[in-house]
């Protein structure tokens, strides 16, 4: 990490691409909308920046923290650059593309920024991914986000991730049968997350039984399909739970009999809490042994717009594709390529040239008065003179004596 001041710093958290891992990001960030598209997800564009209250409606509080603002010099109103691309596509969804009662399904790839960076990473500049259903309320299309997003890791190389799956529904449900004022909630749903049991209980303390038992045994209850049983007799006796737990292990059973086939990857924690606050209802997340956080998560977030004085039901996922690739079993590598005569300098080559790039090749003119050999240039084999014909020929790969050194 370079040190000292000058022109050519870069603030703290934010990073450029060099080659040959911005090509093989670009890459894969073709693999990723490629495949969202054969789900039939249609790829939309958001801007980098909108006003503020737009940008930010119907989400909450840890949002705002970690988006940069600035004045238009136009309006005089707020902008926000966008540190989450989904409430913007929720947005394209409600207002621009909404239509019946047909589900509509958008995918989206972009850099954001970040306030404050990554605690893991360090990154202020993620490049996010994701897919989105927008007009189905059933569990079916959060079983499609969580079967998507297990496919784009695949695709990306990233091997058997452990998936967590809850429902905020659990948390809220007994929350509100507790009579939990909105500072204690929050400060359970921190406690929660991190599943900190001495603090969990002594946030607990004053909160009557049989709701101290119900709400403190969620950090543990974590497992296979059994853990929803567990739950369920965790909170069964008097008096009943509300309505809202109920619903919510309706919801996880329905996922567990619909992700079956995924076997030992998936597993439900109803501690599962994480994401923006303006999740809510099913929420998931993958995880790989020896990274610090998720590395994709999703869930359900309706009523973040409304069409026709309605909520809109919204389930989808994101990640960040440069995590994705510093995971993944995919990597960059330097295709290699022809190192082509300029055209001026021999005859015939433009009509050479021209046929390998058609066929997919990658071909480098030396440029007059350069010198190197071609692998200075990054290329493999040479296009050279065969009589009447232009031929490519390999190049021999140097003795590391030589002193000519391969780009990798």
């Amino acid at each position: 990490m370079r040190t000292g001041v000058g022109p050519w710093l870069l603030p703290a958290g934010v990073e450029e691409v060099l080659p040959p891992d911005a090509e093989g990001l670009e890459a894969l960030r073709r693999t990723v909308i490629d495949l969202f598209s054969s789900w039939g997800y249609e790829f939309v564009m958001p801007p980098f920046l909108e006003y503020l209250d737009s940008l930010l409606h119907g989400t909450g509080p840890d949002l705002d923290l970690r988006t940069f603002k600035v004045t238009d010099q136009s309006s005089g109103r707020m902008l926000g650059v966008r540190a989450d691309m989904t409430p913007q596509v929720a947005r394209i969804d409600a207002h621009r593309l909404a239509r019946g009662e047909v589900p509509i399904r958008l995918c989206y790839a972009g850099t954001v920024l970040h306030a404050r960076a990554n605690r893991v990473s360090g990154s202020r500049c993620p490049i996010q991914v994701g897919a989105e259903i927008y007009g189905h309320a059933g569990v079916e299309s959060d079983i499609e986000a969580i079967d998507l997003m297990l496919e784009m890791l695949r695709c990306a190389g990233v091997d058997r991730p452990h998936i967590d799956v809850g429902h905020l529904g659990v948390f809220r449900g007994l929350s509100r049968g507790a009579s939990l004022g909105d500072a204690e909630q929050a400060a359970l749903f921190t406690a929660l997350q991190r599943k900190a049991e001495a603090e969990i209980e002594d946030l607990l303390r004053g909160v009557g039984s049989p709701w101290r038992e119900r709400l403190g045994c969620l950090a543990g209850l974590n497992g296979g399909s059994e853990t929803l049983e567990e739950a369920a007799a965790r909170f069964a006796g008097d008096p009943p739970v509300p309505a809202e737990v109920e619903a919510a292990l309706g919801d996880l059973r329905a996922i567990s009999r619909g992700v079956r086939r995924l076997g030992e990857m998936v597993h439900f924690d109803l501690a599962e809490l994480r994401g923006y606050r303006y999740h809510g209802g099913v929420g998931f997340a993958a995880f790989v042994p020896g990274h610090g956080r998720e590395i994709a998560r999703g869930g359900r977030y309706d009523g973040m717009n409304t069409v026709d004085g309605r909520h809109r039901p919204a389930t989808g996922f994101s990640a960040d594709l440069r995590t994705l690739y510093q995971l993944g079993a995919r990597r960059a590598a330097r295709r290699g390529g022809v190192l082509a005569p300029w055209p001026g300098d021999a005859d015939g080559v433009d009509r050479a040239v021209r046929e390998l790039r058609s066929a997919g090749e990658r071909v480098v003119h030396r440029l007059p008065g350069q010198s190197g050999g071609a692998r200075d240039h990054g290329c493999d084999r040479e296009l050279v003179r065969d009589g009447e014909r232009w031929v490519v020929a390999p190049v021999p790969i140097p003795d590391s004596a030589s002193g000519e050194g391969e780009h990798g």
